[in-house]
């Protein structure tokens, strides 16, 4: 068993409230969830208005699979997030 996971921290510019940031994050998480079967939660920089730490988690068997779909991931945050990312940190660990 392969597990990936993957911890993006972005800025969200222009926001003004939690409930404005509450907004782009359950939005990206929803469709994150939805498109690639993944785990995925805010995880940090949770009272401030305009960061948001998520972090998602992928689970197979195969190392260059879990890989490949963690950069698909990042990759599609970057595309569609109403946020830029400043940052993002990945590990794949292998569980026999």
């Amino acid at each position: 068993m392969v597990v990936g996971i993957l911890k993006v921290s972005m800025i969200i510019p222009g926001n003004s409230s939690l409930k404005g940031k509450r907004k782009v994050v359950k939005s990206l998480l929803g469709r994150l969830t939805s498109k690639f079967n993944l785990a995925a939660a805010e995880v940090d920089d949770n009272d401030l208005w305009q960061r948001a730490g998520v972090g998602l988690a992928l689970v197979g068997n195969d190392r260059r699979f879990v890989n490949s779909a963690m950069d698909k991931v990042l990759d599609f945050v970057e595309r569609t997030a109403d946020a830029e990312i400043v940052d993002s940190q990945s590990e794949i660990i292998n569980i026999f």
